[in-house]
């Protein structure tokens, strides 16, 4: 069934299938300095069955044997897995991803720039010692009664969908603490994309630096005064921290709402960045202001204020600005694929090491998932987003031998699209564990025995 699955891959790009061919994971391995014998699961079986299992549903390892169609048992797979290096998964994923370099670049661009969006997110795991220790849980559930839960931080292609990078860190981590190695897989001109979390006078000076762009949405302790030579707050001198006043300094007028002013390097260094890199900051930057209003239905805000470096008001004109943050919620989208459809919510392994591998093995298969909806999208002619991600996830998982891409399920175009944020289905009507499972075991027997 791998096999298959690779000669499907193979036809849409050939270089992508070679990276997980039998020969390419045996060199990688030895490369790494890694040994093995000869068995039933060795380096290129333990592979070729973790991307089965993610296809599936990141399904159980038990289950595992019957998608190969062998024999050995689900912990004989899990030891396995557990026994190839990390790094072997991490250079699959390394290598995937720049080989879908030219999918990225021939994407359609937004005025002229690759754009890449930034977010956060979470993922739960098995409640094992190690997994507590290296990743925490959130704080309002007590010792014994919550899961570990780990924070991501992720990079995603904008006219393609497909994931660059994802960082794995304990829970309590800002997303700003794994934002410079984002940069590094970054080219001058690219355009950053993120929320109020990477809006930052410090992140939006190294872009400057890095001769990279940012689009943020304005953060919600910084004040912002559109009036035309409005005063302002300066960061040194005897009038220094003046209430109700704006740090920035008004530079020009762009329109109505839409302005270039100067934003001044702050005197405390952020926890997020190193002494060497916060000093070569310069002192000052100039940025662009704008707000904007929304009028649509099912919104839940009604006036969005953003920061950009993209200081032209004719090559960036506001009203393209503004549509670009609302597409930022494509990155939504994507999670929810992530996290649901190849089941990266809830992690199945137990280690530390097993989870990283787990993490970078469901970030493999949504790329390859994401290749199948390019070329499908390129054969109907329409946007890649309207292309259904579980119809081509199944079909890949189903590819069978010379099989062609079929013509994948176009979702229906609905812009303006508002769904209120509730549930229907009930939640089962049982109590939140708020005590430890064998504390509430030892009071069933105590009650057992009084009664």
């Amino acid at each position: 069934m791998v096999n298959s699955i690779l000669r499907v891959v193979g036809q849409i790009k050939s270089d992508v299938a070679a990276y997980l061919q039998a020969a390419t994971i045996e060199r990688l391995c030895r490369e790494l300095d890694y040994t093995w014998r000869e068995r039933l699961l060795g380096p290129v079986a333990t592979v070729h069955a973790f991307l089965l299992q993610v296809l599936h549903g990141n399904t159980a390892c038990d289950h595992v044997p019957h998608l190969l169609g062998k024999q050995f048992t689900g912990e004989a797979y899990a030891q396995a897995r557990a026994r190839l290096p990390l790094a072997l998964f991490e250079r699959l994923l390394t290598a995937v991803c720049d080989t879908l370099k030219a999918c990225r670049d021939q994407s359609a661009r937004w005025c002229g720039h690759r754009v890449w969006i930034l977010d956060g997110s979470g993922c739960s795991m098995p409640d094992t010692p190690s997994l507590q220790a290296a990743f925490g849980q959130p704080g309002q559930q007590a010792a014994g009664c919550g899961f570990p839960v780990a924070h991501l931080l992720t990079l995603f292609h904008f006219g393609t969908g497909l994931l660059q990078k994802v960082l794995v860190a304990p829970l309590r981590t800002h997303d700003m603490a794994g934002i410079q190695p984002m940069h590094a897989e970054l080219e001058a001109g690219d355009v950053v994309l993120g929320d109020r979390g990477f809006c930052s006078i410090c992140h939006l000076a190294l872009l400057l630096q890095a001769g990279l762009h940012g689009v943020f949405r304005l953060h919600q302790k910084m004040l912002v005064d559109f009036r035309i030579g409005r005063m302002h707050s300066p960061p040194r001198g005897p009038y220094k921290n003046l209430k109700g006043l704006p740090r920035s300094q008004w530079i020009k007028w762009l329109g109505t709402r839409d302005q270039i002013v100067e934003y001044f390097k702050p005197p405390l260094r952020p926890k997020w960045i190193s002494i060497q890199d916060f000093a070569d900051l310069p002192n000052s930057i100039l940025v662009r202001e704008l707000r904007y209003r929304i009028t649509r239905p099912g919104y839940r805000t009604r006036e969005v204020t953003l920061v950009t470096t993209l200081l032209d008001a004719e090559s960036y004109p506001a009203g393209e600005l503004a549509q670009l943050y609302a597409d930022r919620w494509k990155i939504e989208t994507n999670l929810r694929h992530l996290k649901q459809t190849l089941g990266l919510d809830v992690l199945r392994c137990k280690s530390v090491a097993g989870v990283h591998k787990e993490l970078r093995m469901i970030a493999l298969v949504y790329n390859l998932v994401r290749l199948v909806m390019l070329q499908s999208a390129h054969q109907q002619e329409v946007p890649v987003e309207r292309i259904s991600f579980i119809d081509a996830l199944r079909w890949l998982a189903q590819a069978g031998v010379g099989r062609t891409l079929d013509q994948l399920i176009v979702l229906p175009n609905r812009p303006g699209r508002a769904e209120p944020r509730v549930v229907k289905r009930r939640p089962k009507q049982y109590a939140l564990m708020k005590r430890p499972r064998a504390a509430l075991q030892q009071a069933l027997a105590t009650k057992r025995l009084a009664a």
